[in-house]
């Protein structure tokens, strides 16, 4: 099982596979099991969003288990958030803000043990 951190921009945290593009954490998501799913929504002027990796899990019914949406887009966080709650996926914890520190401690810990 892994972790997936999308972000165009920012240094990936440890215990994460950093995808930098919506086509390459989509990827991740198809051929992994994935626990942990960190979102961010601006991905490159005219590349695929954050929004673009919420609708192919929504189309794909595939999901991790939890969702945080680091994004500093408001309104694209929002949207993500939104639509992540309208599909109301079973067992998933979807969560509007960026990973609390305890997140970031266990990913990066379970990594070294692993």
């Amino acid at each position: 099982m892994i972790n997936v951190y999308l972000d165009d921009i920012r240094p990936c945290p440890r215990g994460f596979v950093a995808a930098r593009s919506a086509e390459e954490c989509l990827l991740l998501l198809t051929e992994c099991e994935v626990d942990i799913l960190s979102l961010d929504y601006e991905l490159g002027f005219g590349q695929p969003n954050g929004l673009a990796v919420v609708h192919g899990l929504i189309a794909a019914n595939k999901y991790p288990k939890r969702i945080f949406v680091h994004s500093s887009s408001m309104l694209g966080r929002a949207n993500m958030v939104r639509d992540l709650r309208a599909a109301n996926p079973a067992g998933v914890e979807v969560h509007d803000g960026p990973m609390p520190p305890s997140v970031l401690r266990e990913a990066a810990e379970e990594r070294r043990d692993a």
